[in-house]
């Protein structure tokens, strides 16, 4: 199978028109292409910037850790609900007229956001912009196949992943700056120009949706998409109040998470079109990737949660050091894609989950040990690795699960990662957060002393230390079952 890119290929006297075609579709196709990575950038750029200014926003607001902890989780639960369910909902009414009004939510919710006059309107604009960005992400994803020519594909998917990696790289950094320059308000109504940016580009760029007839799409699963939406808030809830105390409310928030995750399941195997396929949960490895890749995001969101608690509070850094300091370990992820994709290609998938998943067991023994006295550098350090390591996992083990996947469960199995992958975003902020304020033995984080925090930081990265090592044990698990099923009858 040929793998080199158009403008690569030898070229032989009878080529000419071929090229002259390939080079025209390339050409019309940037555009375009442009437009879907600026949108995948906006919507990544929103995750990481406002991880930044969570000590800040508690200042400003006189809150508690767990209270501005949401500003996060209000993103990541809308974008969590609503991403499958957005992928379908633009099959029905038209992919670029759902993601022009994405982009439309999207900034519009932003500039809300700059101008929330207290905490409980700004949560409810950040809940607005996540449902922006859900469309987003969706949809950037399948238009990619309409607007890039087949043999380029793969290169406009890397180009997205990489735009993804920038923009988390860019958000600490760029927020610490503006909040230091400009107060917090900056980092969203940043948004607005960029995202009005975003929209016309897209609106004259990406061509007009077919006119196809909607008979036989089926019908949009409106049941499913709110019970998804009801789990995920309960299970969120019940990480995060009561300031680490689990008590008789939480335990009734995660009966009812349970509840609703049952109803969720039974929905889905009844529903003619449903948000999320069970059946194909059948497969020990695709089961084996999911869980796999939950695991390890819930890690990595943990170093976006506690890293610039652990940096103000224990280092006695100013925001725009945090920005910087924190931007390391994405910016060494963005860097890494395309070298951990070709080793993948050289090495095999599996061999390179396993390693990816040492590499960041590695990097979170690292965080668990090193003490604070050494400053900047002993955070730094074990991060690159965290970091460089789930580069590398992301590529083999997105690799490996859509390896067996038929063309046409192809958009099934994406919005499946997509949900795994933001299913451990939440845990991470919620229930990693909760790891780290018990372990510091302080009621409220923005007032702990700076030993309890770092003690409080080891703890927490020794737990996810633990989650990886459980991470590698299903895989292995996973594969094992995969060997066995394909050598027996069928």
């Amino acid at each position: 199978m040929v793998t080199m890119e158009a403008g690569m290929k030898p070229i032989t006297t009878g080529d000419g028109e071929a090229v002259a075609a390939r080079a025209g579709r390339g050409l019309a196709a940037g555009w375009p292409l442009a437009s879907l990575s600026f949108s995948m950038l906006l919507s990544s750029l929103g995750t990481s910037i406002a991880n930044v200014a969570l000590p800040t926003l508690a200042e400003a607001f006189t809150a508690s850790f767990q209270a501005v902890q949401w500003i996060v989780l209000a993103y990541l639960l809308a974008v969590t609900a609503l991403i499958v369910g957005a992928g379908r909902l633009g099959d029905i009414v038209g992919r670029r007229r759902l993601l022009l009004a994405g982009l439309a939510l999207f900034s519009a919710a932003s500039a809300l956001c700059g101008v929330a006059p207290a905490l409980w309107l700004l949560l409810v604009a950040r809940t607005v912009q996540g449902a922006g960005a859900a469309i987003m992400m969706a949809l950037t994803m399948v238009l990619v196949s309409e607007t890039v020519a087949k043999d380029r594909t793969g290169s406009a998917m890397g180009l997205l992943g990489t735009m993804s990696a920038i923009g988390t790289a860019l958000g600490p950094s760029l927020g610490g700056i503006l909040i230091a320059a400009l107060g917090w308000r900056a980092i969203f109504l940043l948004n607005l120009p960029l995202g009005v940016l975003a929209f016309l580009l897209a609106h004259r760029s990406l061509p007009p949706d077919r006119r196809e007839s909607t008979r036989g799409r089926g019908r949009f699963d409106v049941v499913g998409m709110l019970l998804l939406a009801l789990t995920l808030a309960a299970y969120a809830l019940a990480m995060t109040i009561g300031r680490g105390h689990f008590g008789p409310l939480n335990a009734t928030l995660l009966l009812a998470a349970g509840v609703a995750a049952g109803l969720f399941a039974r929905a889905e195997a009844r529903a003619a079109s449903p948000l999320v396929r069970l059946a194909m949960f059948r497969h020990p490895a695709l089961r084996a990737g999911l869980a796999m890749s939950a695991l390890v995001t819930t890690v990595m969101m943990a170093t976006l949660v506690v890293g610039p608690f652990y940096l103000a509070r224990a280092l006695g850094l100013d925001a725009g050091r945090v920005g910087i300091v924190m931007s390391a370990g994405p910016l060494v992820a963005a860097l890494a894609g395309v070298p951990a994709g070709r080793a993948v290609d050289r090495l095999g998938a599996a061999r390179m989950t396993a390693v990816g998943l040492l590499a960041i067991a590695a990097g979170c023994v690292g965080l668990s040990t090193m003490p604070a006295g050494i400053g900047i550098a002993g955070y730094v350090g074990p991060l690159v690795i965290v970091t460089a390591g789930y580069a590398l996992f992301q590529a083999a083990n997105n690799t490996a699960v859509m390896a067996d996947i038929r063309p046409d469960e192809r958009g099934v199995m994406s919005g499946m990662l997509n949900l795994s992958r933001n299913l451990g975003l939440v845990t991470g902020a919620a229930v990693m957060g909760a790891v780290f304020a018990i372990a510091a033995a302080a009621s409220d984080i923005t007032t702990a002393r700076p030993e309890a925090v770092a003690a409080g930081m080891q703890v927490t990265f020794a737990v996810a230390g633990l989650l990886i090592v459980v991470a590698l044990a299903i895989g292995v698990r996973g594969r094992a079952l995969a060997a066995r099923l394909s050598v027996g009858p069928g």
